[in-house]
């Protein structure tokens, strides 16, 4: 059974209705409001087979305003400038042979992984652990680098990862109900410029076919993505 909020959410919605992105927002944030600060999500529905690997969607974005998360970074390098660059970025944990031992024995506690292209010989090995958790540095994202201060100071100030799920789906997260509308609709435009611009080219037929705002606890709001959907 859906809770009374819920449900009292859910009536504010018009479900034969696509809104506008402002529209979203504004309604979104009417919502009754939760009693932590939730965290407000795009969620696209995309035209492409995630199992043809020409045809994955992949990227990262900056947000304008963050994402209101604070995020735990671990660099994997070994001592020297690099690792002293990250500690002095603001990483919470900088290592190498220590930390591998530790991913290994089952820890990750912590939201993002950044390694140097020296370091990958060993993280490689951690496949099995953070693949599945989403936490594999990938030079695609670019989690793996020598400039880890850039690196943990991009992702410290909201840069966000975006990814494919194996149903066709991307979940992007893009702000808190706590932000003020403008810098949703900010971030929330940066992250659709983002994932239209990550179009795969062998991708045939309309890319993007749905696509949703909502917040931790709420229903979700269909966006009218003729917007947006001619570069799409």
């Amino acid at each position: 059974m859906p809770s009374k909020r819920y449900t009292k959410a859910l009536a504010l919605v018009d479900s034969g209705k696509s809104y506008s992105l402002e529209a979203a927002v504004d309604l979104l944030l009417k919502f009754p409001k939760a009693k932590f600060n939730e965290s407000v999500e795009l969620a696209f529905r995309l035209g492409v087979d995630p199992k043809q690997s020409d045809q994955m969607v992949r990227g990262t974005v900056p947000l304008p305003h963050g994402s209101g998360k604070t995020v735990r970074v671990l660099v994997f390098a070994k001592s020297g400038a690099a690792a002293d660059a990250a500690k002095a970025a603001g990483a919470e944990y900088v290592g190498f042979e220590d930390m591998v031992k530790k991913c290994q024995e089952g820890w990750t506690d912590f939201d993002i992984a950044i390694a140097t292209p020296e370091a990958m010989a060993e993280v490689r090995k951690l496949g099995k652990v953070l693949g599945p958790r989403g936490l594999m540095p990938n030079p695609k994202t670019g989690t793996v680098t020598d400039d880890t201060a850039k690196a943990v100071k991009e992702v410290k100030a909201g840069r966000v990862e975006f990814k494919i799920d194996k149903a066709g789906n991307v979940h992007v997260p893009v702000g808190k109900t706590s932000f003020q509308p403008a810098q949703i609709v900010e971030n929330a435009r940066s992250v659709i410029d983002a994932v239209t611009k990550a179009r795969p080219q062998s991708a045939r037929g309309q890319y993007i076919q749905s696509c949703t705002l909502s917040a931790t606890m709420s229903p979700p709001v269909r966006l009218d993505f003729k917007t947006f959907a001619k570069a799409a």
